[in-house]
């Protein structure tokens, strides 16, 4: 069997992010287990890590180096989850002053970025694209040119032009509309971009992911490729017609959110479903995206201490439902 292209796409959802970023924990200590090696992390094992807004800081993480030039991870899975017990709070904090000017979100973003830029400045100091460990694919979307912006390592390294600081592709990926302001970015060579998440198009990276993989050197197809896509959970809520019908503007903000980025990662899910059963290789595409229980908020930015231990024990749970199939993965992994 030929030697496969390797990717782990993570979705958008804010705190949510515990989620996969919990299952990940395990999915390295299955790793360390498989190849007999404790020092194993998860930027060893993949060839492209994808991720958008909260997925996209995760995916930073994981490919960020201990320090420029070095090829050893600066941070291990269980730190990187870390970020979310140890900053939540910061991140999703209304301070009285902010919340009266912006009437708690109404007429302004919800939260100063003053909290997120710390933090990311905090993680990633001046670190740069182009200094990855490996190829990503970080989504945001460009509101003045109206399209997809795309971070890649691979094209940082080629060009300045596409060249940014880590922490200001993060803070572009996780800039989500309501909640913070938009991000003004600019690259190594001073072009700016004003950005926004890029789960107001596509939540769910997989399948971005298998296209940019497919303009690798080696054109890889399906049947070349493995992809594990991990996702921040989702809920059945449903909305009535009669309730619905009368919706203005403000009503429908919170639902159109919640429905865009569920339907958009389903839709997902399901184009990589087909993709893989018509390639007969249905064992290299791993899809998990645990049902949010009546414990967790699926809010994407309730940081309370409560919710932080329920997204870690649901993180948990999954992991272990899912332990045969992510053990079959990692030594698919080890293997190659």
């Amino acid at each position: 069997m030929a030697k496969l292209t390797r990717i782990l796409s993570i979705d958008g959802g804010g705190i949510r992010g515990i989620i996969p970023g919990q299952l990940l924990v395990a999915f390295e200590e299955m790793l360390q287990q498989e190849s007999g090696n404790p020092m194993a992390r998860i930027s060893h094992y993949f060839d492209l890590i994808a991720g958008t807004s909260t997925g996209g800081i995760l995916a930073c993480a994981y490919l960020c180096p201990e320090k420029p030039g070095k090829k050893a991870p600066c941070f291990t899975a269980e730190e990187v989850v870390g970020l979310y017990f140890k900053r939540g709070h910061d991140i999703f904090d209304i301070p009285v002053f902010h919340s009266i000017r912006s009437v708690r979100g109404l007429i302004d973003e919800k939260y100063p970025a003053k909290g997120i830029e710390k933090a990311l400045k905090d993680y990633f100091g001046n670190t740069k694209l182009s200094e990855l460990l490996k190829p990503c694919l970080i989504t945001a979307y460009d509101i003045t040119n109206t399209r997809g912006h795309f971070f890649t390592q691979h094209d940082a390294k080629k060009s300045k032009s596409y060249d940014f600081l880590v922490r200001d592709v993060a803070r572009a990926t996780s800039a989500a509309p309501t909640y913070f302001e938009c991000a003004l970015v600019k690259s190594l060579t001073n072009a700016r971009y004003p950005l926004v998440d890029g789960g107001v198009f596509v939540n769910n990276p997989a399948l971005c992911a298998y296209a940019e993989v497919r303009n690798f050197k080696s054109k890889p197809k399906a049947k070349d490729m493995l992809i594990l896509s991990l996702g921040t959970g989702y809920t059945e809520k449903s909305y009535q017609y009669k309730k619905a019908k009368d919706w203005g503007a403000l009503e429908w903000l919170k639902p159109v959110i919640n429905i865009m980025m569920d339907g958009v990662a389903e839709t997902v899910d399901y184009q990589l479903g087909q993709i893989y059963d018509a390639a007969n290789a249905p064992n290299q595409y791993l899809r998990i995206n645990p049902k949010l229980p009546k414990s967790v908020d699926p809010d994407m930015d309730n940081a309370s201490p409560e919710n932080l231990k329920a997204l870690k024990r649901l993180g948990v749970r999954t992991a272990k439902k899912h332990e045969a199939e992510l053990r079959r993965i990692a030594r698919l992994l080890v293997k190659e």
